[in-house]
């Protein structure tokens, strides 16, 4: 290997999430001779990242929890992986990769730093007195460990931007807009909508705040009046996360005849093309791939007022906006779109002449790697 190739380590929880949502960045940097690596947790798919031609660093990660123990083991081992690789650049991807790579990118004199903050997550959803702690504890440590003399912080949506510059987290120079992590157009490309019943499909971890109960509940509202219309959600549960949906619900659910959980699916292209409308009423999002993706396949869309669905839906132009936690005018906008297939066919066009003008994968590889010249310029 040359000695002076540009050695990148991305920092995720899971390789299978950077598989998902990060595999065009890596195979930007291998293309331009970059020697890639990636940190993730134990048994979170860095088999397939080998496959890719990716050299996984896997090490203990709890991606929720907050024992100190563990937490410091975790910050340990990413530190044992910048002095071992001594990278020069690494680009970090969740609350944890973010706080954690950073202080560990201090320790090792990393000569840059990239911080992805693709949205607030359960900490921010979450409501009662647990979770105002966690809110508390998570800004602090963003205080304390996001600290390097040559960093980057990356958003996708601008409302957090501003809350992290306006709570002096970081410098307004610091900042980098960047809205998601785009789109593949030959993937997900613009189909007539399907022969048959109307479909209304919600792509998601099963996580109740990605707003599944509300979906399930507009189902139950509408089953009676349109027994031939179809409630998909796609989507695995998630374990590891406390706002894990139980499996039992889902199948119950299913039982009940209200929604098809379809569990995890790799074919979300097929599945989009297949449907009428996709929602996601989520509470809180950085960017959401799955409005992206259905921007991109040309599908109305109706999703949650909150920070990060708005980048993507705007309320009578390219879906339908309703407010979070409310099943009721979830349902109302259900109605109306599946009820009216020329206002579907409207949203439609004007969400994939959005998606092509804002946010084409090519285009978000481009402007990251221009963060990573800036960076590795100084």
């Amino acid at each position: 290997m040359s000695a002076n190739r540009i050695k990148i380590v991305y920092a995720v929880n899971e390789g299978s999430f950077f598989l998902s949502h990060r595999l065009p960045l890596a195979r930007e940097a291998s293309a331009r001779g970059y020697d890639v690596h990636v940190v993730c947790g134990i048994g979170t798919g860095e088999a397939e990242l080998v496959e890719y031609g990716i050299t996984a660093h896997p090490i203990p990660f709890s991606r929720s929890g907050f024992n100190p123990l563990k937490e410091i083991t975790t910050l340990n081992a990413i530190t044992g992986v910048y002095r071992d690789l001594r990278p020069d650049i690494v680009h970090h991807v969740t609350i944890k990769p973010v706080l954690y790579g950073t202080r560990a990118a201090a320790r090792t004199s990393v000569r840059a730093v990239v911080n992805a903050v693709p949205g607030m997550g359960f900490v921010f959803t979450r409501r009662g007195s647990l979770a105002r702690m966690r809110r508390l504890l998570v800004n602090f440590m963003y205080r304390v460990f996001l600290r390097h003399p040559n960093m980057r912080v990356i958003f996708q949506n601008s409302e957090d931007m501003r809350g992290f510059i306006d709570h002096a987290i970081v410098k307004r120079a610091q900042v980098t807009l960047i809205r998601g992590s785009g789109v593949d157009f030959e993937e997900f490309s613009c189909s007539p909508e399907p022969a048959g019943p109307v479909t209304l499909l919600l792509v998601a971890r099963m996580l109740w705040h990605k707003g599944v109960g509300e979906f399930v509940e507009a189902a139950r509202r509408l089953r009676g009046e349109h027994p031939s219309w179809r409630f998909l959600l796609a989507g695995d549960v998630d374990p590891g996360n406390p706002a894990s949906i139980a499996r039992e619900d889902l199948e119950h659910w299913q039982a009940e005849g209200l929604v098809e959980w379809l569990g995890h699916r790799n074919d979300i292209a097929r599945l989009m093309a297949d449907s009428h409308v996709v929602c996601l009423p989520s509470y809180r999002e950085g960017l959401p791939k799955t409005l992206l993706e259905a921007a991109a396949s040309g599908r109305a869309m109706i999703s949650s007022d909150a920070a990060g669905c708005q980048e993507v839906v705007r309320d009578g132009v390219t879906g339908l906006v309703v407010p979070i936690r409310d099943a009721a005018a979830l349902t109302e906008a259900m109605e109306q779109l599946g009820s009216d297939p020329a206002l579907r066919a409207r949203f439609g066009r004007a969400a994939r002449e959005k998606a092509e003008a804002l946010f084409d994968v090519e285009d978000v590889v481009e402007y990251t790697f221009r963060v990573y010249e800036e960076l590795l310029a100084v």
